[in-house]
This record gives C-alpha cells, structure tokens and sequence, in this order.
C-alpha cells in the first residue's frame, strides 16, 4: 500500500514519528509531500498535494496532519474524490473506513500522542469498506461530486 503523508509545521513531529514507522513496518510505501523542515508553513500547500496523489491514485490512501486536524480536514474534503476523515480514537478511525471508505486520515498533531497515531493508523490501514447500505451513502458522496 502506499500512502501520500503531508503535515504543516504543527504537524511536522508527529508525520516526522509516523514516518519513521513506516519505515520499519517495511510493508508501508509512503511519498512524504512535506513540510520536510519545521519551520511555519501554510497547511493547504501541503495537504492539496497529498490529498490530490490520492484523488488521482498515485497513492492508496493518505495521512494528513496539522495542529488540530481540522484545516487539513477542509483542504482534504475539498478535493474531488477524496474523503478525509479527522480522527482521534481507534474506533473513529475502524468507523471511517466500514462505514465511510475514507480516503484520507486527518490527524491533530498537537493532540495525539505518537503512540495513539500508531494505533489509530494500524487500524484505518488494515479496516475494510463494509459497502451494502453504507455504499449507497458513498455514492450520493460521489455523485455530488461528479455534479
């Protein structure tokens, strides 16, 4: 699977953190968008250019990180095909993926321990789409996009 990651600098710690357990998970390809320095940096440069690799499958799925998850939330949604969602538990993450197909994960950098977004990625990567009702839901998602 690979994965587009972006973050803005209140993200940066913890893409940095997920990035290096992709790495040693081995079985995780990644393109990192950036920021590759912490320094202040405007979230919508980055988060359209992973949200768009995934829009357009360069990439399987995404992982999106600002401060409080919400701005990368908003650049996400607004990409046609995309459906991000913010996630703070590990059931949020499981319901975002049976219930909605998301996309994209959105992660609040300066609320989630390093160890949670472990978690939290371990279980949005290896939950599947249910489909049956929730994919009729998806679809009216779709074709308002496609509007």
């Amino acid at each position: 699977m690979k994965i587009a990651i972006a973050s803005d600098h209140a993200g940066f710690e913890l893409k940095q953190n997920i990035l290096e357990y992709f790495v040693n998970d081995k079985t995780i390809e990644f393109i990192d968008y950036g920021i590759s320095e912490n320094k202040p940096a405007d979230y919508p440069d980055y988060g359209f250019k992973a949200a768009q690799a995934v829009a357009n499958q360069d990439c399987d799925r995404g992982i999106l990180i600002c401060g409080s998850g919400l701005g990368m939330s908003m650049v996400g949604n607004r990409v046609k095909g995309v459906r991000a969602a913010l996630c703070h538990t590990e059931k949020l993450a499981e319901l975002s993926r049976r219930h909605n197909n998301a996309n994209v994960l959105v992660l609040a950098g300066r609320f989630i321990a390093k160890y949670l977004a472990y978690d939290i990625i371990k279980v949005w990567l290896k939950t599947e789409f249910e489909g049956g009702r929730h994919q009729r839901r998806v679809g009216k998602i779709e074709k308002f996009d496609n509007k």
